[in-house]
């Protein structure tokens, strides 16, 4: 490959450098996983990429990369099958020029261009959700909790032991933030200049108290009371 260019539509053009769409686009080029990637080496990769202007995709193979032109945010334009889309134009040593589209459509899901959902090969849910209504029915129906019914669905694609270690890393990673957010100085990441706040708030109502790491922090919060004002105070 010689060159890739990336085309931003919607909100990921509109709120694109708020929510970091940008860089999540670098690393995901770069063969970085969201997963297992150190958000404290974020800021190192973006400073690295822009000073030589070259991108290792997938850790691999060297281009040259510029993100000021060659990330586009058409913020006025969209495209017809869903507004929130993402284009690679991919032009390769031969010359030869190649094209493909994502889409994000919600809930964490992206769809590629022409690759549509087959119902008949589709999973069959135990017990179909689409609206909150859906998950108030199959509970008062079931007896089960919604916790319960979502489980029952999560086994038609994995063992239940997978769905739960599955969702332990993403508890861990959700401290992880919370954590490094109420103890980090500075803006926040997105080049909006927005103050963080949630550290000078915590240091402000924890009162001294001491703490080291997650676990006897969540301590030191509690020992500060559960009345409806100190919780709103921690919440905003």
């Amino acid at each position: 490959m010689q060159s890739v260019r990336v085309l931003l539509y919607g909100s990921l053009a509109k709120t694109g450098k708020g929510h970091g769409t940008d860089i999540a686009v670098q690393l995901g080029l770069s063969g970085d996983d969201p997963v297992t990637f150190d958000v404290e080496k974020i800021d190192t990769k973006m400073q690295d990429i822009r000073a030589r202007k070259k991108l290792l995709l997938h850790g691999k193979h060297e281009i040259d990369f510029d993100p000021q032109t060659d990330i586009d945010f058409l913020f006025t334009e969209s495209l017809p099958y869903h507004p929130n889309a993402l284009t690679f134009l991919v032009t390769l040593q031969s010359g030869e020029q190649l094209a493909e589209t994502y889409y994000s459509v919600g809930g964490g899901f992206v769809q590629k261009e022409g690759e549509q959902t087959n119902s008949a090969s589709a999973v069959q849910l135990p017990f179909p959700i689409n609206t909150a209504d859906d998950v108030l029915h199959w509970c008062r129906k079931t007896g089960l909790s919604i916790s319960e019914v979502v489980m029952e669905n999560e086994h038609s694609w994995r063992p239940e032991e997978e769905t739960r270690k599955g969702v332990l890393k993403i508890w861990q990673v959700m401290k992880d933030c919370m954590y490094r957010g109420c103890h980090s100085q500075g803006m926040l990441p997105g080049g909006l200049q927005v103050k963080r706040r949630a550290a000078d708030l915590n240091k402000k109502l924890l009162q001294s108290r001491p703490y080291s790491g997650f676990d006897s922090w969540i301590e030191a919060v509690r020992a500060g009371g559960n009345d409806f004002k100190y919780i709103f105070n921690f919440c905003y």
